[in-house]
């Protein structure tokens, strides 16, 4: 019997979407289709790569009217937020944009009789391994710039989000990029190891938690392939004094919410200064009750349904702990369907807490956050820090200078002042600690998607 991925909806519990797992034979195939092509592509002008990329682009935006309510059934987003057709063109039209200045070769000083410079090749083929949160922004990030770099791609997405992988399939195709430079494809656990210790992958991209990234090192381990790894994240804010609140409120709520939570950037932990904790506390409650929780494919729908039962079930795990060790819940939204073993949840915002309950400390990748108040900026700093995840930290004052010697000593990957949950293509996504290692975006998203090589070339005497 042929081995198949099921796509359970969040919306109504029906499997919605059912995909064969791929064959060895089908898998070795589509490997040696990716190096056969890439020799090809390597040499292609980098201008000539660029055209096929915005063709992509085209075509994906072109189907954002039916990829839209897609993802509602696939991962529960609302229908009204548009899909990610804004991010995708921000970061496709950017890093193609800048490929032939992070592309150009490097010349170091003159030295008479030689002629030495450094150049930047492609790694050969790109595994990227896709999450659900975020499934064609998170994609976008590796696939277009190693494309641009002179890579083969293949794509595993995530079995959350299977209908992602094809529209991106369907959109190479429509942009007539050469076969077997770009390849979708349905693997399981076990395949996917298999093929990241094959030795014919030379880098892999992975997006997902902790635990997963530990399962791609330990499965590529010997390989010598090189690795980029998002995984976890408890991103903190600290609002200062002198904060706009109003902006400060709307941002926050919104970074703490959207998606259900469900943000590798989203903020988790709020540190608020004692000075104007009380009303930051209560503009952020009223804010908060604001949202309609719901069917995603209701217009009116603010809020729509984790991705999975089992993910609402943590989110109520941790709340249930802290209101045990005294916080004090502060939303107690009524939602018919939030009930244990449903992936509809209320939002929820936590005040009394500290760093001895699980929300504070350990990833909730949903609807909650805890609120603290801080004495100064040493004590924010200090909680801010106490944390074994660093993707980015917001800080929220009207001061700049102030707001870069805070963020100098926040143990993260992003600063952000007076804004959250956001990638500038312009500046690399990276994090320290368990968050992972290497960076995606910028030029630097292009020197871990190509390597090294050196000429030095000596005059004959």
């Amino acid at each position: 019997m042929t081995e198949t991925v099921k796509l359970t909806s969040p919306i109504d519990g029906s499997i919605w979407l059912e995909r064969p797992v791929a064959t060895d034979q089908a898998i070795n195939a589509a490997v040696e289709r990716a190096r056969g092509a890439q020799a090809s592509w390597a040499e292609t002008p980098i201008a000539e790569r660029g055209k096929y990329l915005l063709a992509m682009l085209e075509a994906l935006v072109a189907m954002n009217d039916e990829i839209v309510p897609e993802l509602a059934w696939q991962m529960g987003r609302p229908t009204r937020y548009g899909g990610e057709k804004g991010g995708v063109e921000e970061r496709t039209r950017y890093m193609v944009a800048l490929a032939e200045k992070a592309l150009a070769p490097f010349y170091p000083e003159e030295r008479p009789g030689f002629r030495r410079y450094l150049k930047k090749e492609p790694l050969g083929i790109v595994f990227v391994i896709a999450p659900w949160n975020y499934p064609f922004l998170t994609a976008v990030n590796t696939i277009v710039p190693a494309l641009m770099a002179g890579n083969a791609v293949i794509l595993k997405h995530a079995a959350q989000t299977l209908l992602v992988g094809e529209r991106f399939q369907a959109a190479f195709d429509k942009a007539g990029l050469p076969k077997g430079l770009f390849q979708n494809i349905v693997l399981n656990h076990a395949q996917t190891e298999k093929l990241l210790g094959s030795g014919k992958i030379d880098h892999c991209n992975f997006t997902g938690s902790v635990g997963g990234g530990r399962a791609i090192e330990k499965a590529a381990a010997g390989t010598f392939m090189t690795l980029g790894l998002e995984l976890g994240g408890k991103d903190p804010a600290y609002v200062l004094p002198d904060a706009k609140m109003d902006h400060a409120v709307a941002n926050l709520v919104d970074g703490a919410f959207y998606n259900s939570g469900q943000c590798c950037c989203g903020i988790e932990r709020v540190y608020v200064h004692e000075k104007v904790y009380d009303e930051f506390i209560e503009g952020f409650i009223a804010e908060t009750k604001n949202y309609v929780v719901g069917n995603p494919l209701d217009a009116a729908t603010t809020m729509g349904p984790m991705a999975q039962a089992r993910f609402a079930d943590a989110i109520r795990e941790q709340k249930a702990e802290a209101l045990r060790k005294g916080a004090r819940a502060n939303i107690n939204m009524t939602v018919a369907e939030d009930k244990a073993g449903s992936p509809y949840i209320a939002p929820e915002v936590l005040t009394d807490v500290n760093h001895q309950m699980s929300v504070m400390r350990e990833e909730s990748f949903g609807p909650i956050v805890g609120i603290m108040k801080v004495k100064n900026d040493e004590e924010a700093i200090a909680l801010m820090n106490d944390s074994p995840y660093g993707l980015t930290a917001s800080i929220w004052t009207t001061d700049t200078g102030h707001a870069a010697t805070i963020g100098d000593r926040i143990e993260t990957g992003t600063v952000f002042m007076n804004r959250c949950d956001y990638v500038d293509p312009g500046l690399v996504w990276t994090g320290v600690k368990d968050t992972g290692k290497g960076g995606a975006m910028s030029v630097v998203g292009y020197e871990n998607l190509t390597r090294p090589k050196s000429y030095h070339l000596r005059e004959a005497i």
